[in-house]
């Protein structure tokens, strides 16, 4: 690779995931792997093996497909990494997992900073050299691209970070990379860090120095990039800056800081800057965790003019106030109207110009939801199209399914609901509830049906496009009370926490939305807890599928 290009490594998958709410089941993570893919991405690091037997399975069937070239096609593919604590059975449960793509990568990482290693590891700095050196050493016996992250390296003393460097390269680590994990540096810090180890580290120039922020202070983008112009030259991200606390440095926003300002950097990426807003959507959707109006690149407000002096200068001149085109990252201000009166063949037209490529079967079933949109909804556009069928992807397999729900509601009695649901056997079930509400009743009237104790932990609302007749979007967030199976280890600490599902839908009646998302969310709980394996097995079968793969959040 040029010495002008910057590697993008992007770690939706893994650290974005960790993210409260923002768990995904294994049909989720393959379809953002393959949108990642078609992005440019350099690496996918596709999630951590050793976390359970669903990770494991997940990133197994990202490397399987992900990871190599569609038969008869010799396309570039993503380097495919698990990540591993350093210690012989993570790295062996990462090489499980990636083995099978073209370009494995196991990235193994141990803490490097004084109150790192007294409080969390109790080692002592050379217990962990010889670690470094002992768990890098077996990695690359396995596989022949390593990377080493020192963890809190922005908080590690410099002179030590150098020796565990030097160890990790004569170790067989290709790929360094530092981390900011807790956020804690500014850029003009975390640029002297990573020029300090080009200068310090024997033979540095060997391998590929990669730069990993966290956004804790608001500063990991300004981090990275200063990080980028001492040297490295891979940036590890995550799109719409999703990940743990804060979250990460984001994608979209390197990518085009580095595209506008290629004058100041002189570099470039393999990213195709056109699929990015697209790639943030089907990720805010699948996660469930919303991007915010002002967000940089694929915020709703990243390319809206309110102020009249703004509309003035802009109609005059684009670039008086935009520094780049909407069009540059996928965005438009064309709207593509679609109605009731549109047949099959259009429609397969407009979802192909969208960049989906689905099967008959899901066309079919994208085109039947397209006319039941259209029948309550005069004009389509490109954004309700994107908002449907990230929906209809999205959707886990149902095990229960919602066929009908009313509500009553108001200032003169209590909130009803009434609600009609059919499982995977074929059971019909028709329950009415109270509640403070009618979202709060009929979440009611599915709890007594499904019966899976669950908290709700969040809720939100927002609108997808624009009028009266707009689609309301709805995510939520529920955690699996009283399960064992529903937990899941942190890599970096090794806490147990109660995992979290969320779910999303899309409706015009925003009951009707509220009540989808909710019953996503308690099918990812209830398969994630193997009680209808068998079920969905069956179902996998019956639509011809080769294989099941566990369902996982």
């Amino acid at each position: 690779m040029q010495d002008n290009t910057v590697r993008i490594f992007d770690t939706t998958l893994r650290d974005g995931e960790q993210s409260p709410g923002a768990s995904l089941t294994s049909d989720e993570k393959l379809e953002i792997a393959r949108a990642l893919a078609k992005l440019g991405v350099d690496v996918i690091e596709a999630g951590f093996p050793a976390a359970s037997p669903d990770d494991l399975a997940a990133v197994k069937k990202i490397a399987m497909e992900i990871g190599n070239p569609a038969p008869g096609q010799s396309q570039n593919v993503p380097i495919i990494c698990g990540l591993a604590r350093a210690s012989q059975k993570d790295i062996d449960a990462a090489w499980e997992a990636v083995q099978y793509a073209q370009k494995p990568r196991i990235h193994t990482f141990l803490a490097t900073s004084p109150i790192h290693m007294q409080y969390k590891l109790k080692m002592e700095p050379e217990e962990v050299l010889t670690k470094v050196g002992e768990m890098v050493t077996y990695a690359r016996s396995l596989c022949q691209d390593v990377e080493f992250s020192p963890e809190d390296a922005g908080r590690s003393e410099p002179e030590f970070l150098y020796k565990v460097l030097d160890v990790a390269i004569q170790a067989g680590a290709t790929t360094l990379n530092i981390p900011d994990t807790v956020g804690y540096t500014t850029p003009q810090e975390f640029g002297a860090l990573i020029a300090g180890i080009k200068q310090n580290v024997p033979n540095i120039d060997n391998v590929i120095i990669s730069v990993h922020c966290h956004d804790d202070l608001g500063l990991a983008t300004a981090n990275t990039l200063a990080g980028i112009q001492a040297g490295a030259r891979q940036a590890e991200v995550t799109m719409n800056g999703i990940g743990e606390r804060a979250g990460n440095t984001s994608s979209e926003e390197i990518v085009m800081a580095l595209h506008t300002r290629r004058q100041v950097f002189n570099l470039e990426t393999n990213i195709d800057t056109t699929l990015i807003t697209r790639t943030s959507r089907l990720v805010s959707n699948l996660t469930g965790v919303p991007v915010q109006p002002n967000k940089a690149i694929v915020g709703a407000n990243a390319f809206a003019h309110e102020a009249g002096i703004h509309q003035d200068g802009l109609l005059k001149h684009q670039s008086t106030y935009e520094i780049m085109r909407p069009e540059m990252v996928g965005e438009t201000q064309s709207r593509l109207v679609l109605g009731k009166h549109s047949g099959r063949h259009a429609f397969k037209k407009n979802m192909e110009s969208l960049g989906y490529e689905l099967t008959e079967d899901e066309m079919e079933q994208a085109f039947e939801r397209f006319k039941n949109l259209a029948d309550r909804k005069k004009n389509i556009t490109e954004t309700d199209l994107e908002a449907m069928i990230s929906d209809q992807i999205s959707q886990p397999v149902e095990i229960f399914k919602l066929e009908g729900l009313q509500v009553s509601c108001g200032t003169m009695g209590m909130p009803t609901a009434t609600v009609r649901l059919r499982d995977i056997q074929g059971n019909e079930y028709i329950n009415a509830a109270l509640g403070t509400g009618p979202v709060d009743a009929s979440f009611t009237a599915i709890n007594q049906v499904v019966k899976v104790e669950n908290t709700l932990l969040e809720y939100n609302v927002s609108a997808i496009t624009e009028g009266i007749d707009a689609i309301g979007h709805v995510s939520v967030r529920l955690s699996a009370d009283n399960e064992t199976t529903m937990q899941r280890q942190l890599p970096q600490n090794n806490q147990i926490r109660q995992r979290t599902f969320g779910g999303h839908g899309v409706d015009t009646d925003i009951i009707v939305a509220s009540t989808k998302a909710y019953l996503a969310a308690l099918n990812k709980i209830l398969a994630t807890s193997g009680k209808y394996d068998q079920e969905l097995k069956q179902l996998k079968k019956k639509q011809g599928k080769e294989t099941y793969e566990a369902v996982v959040a």
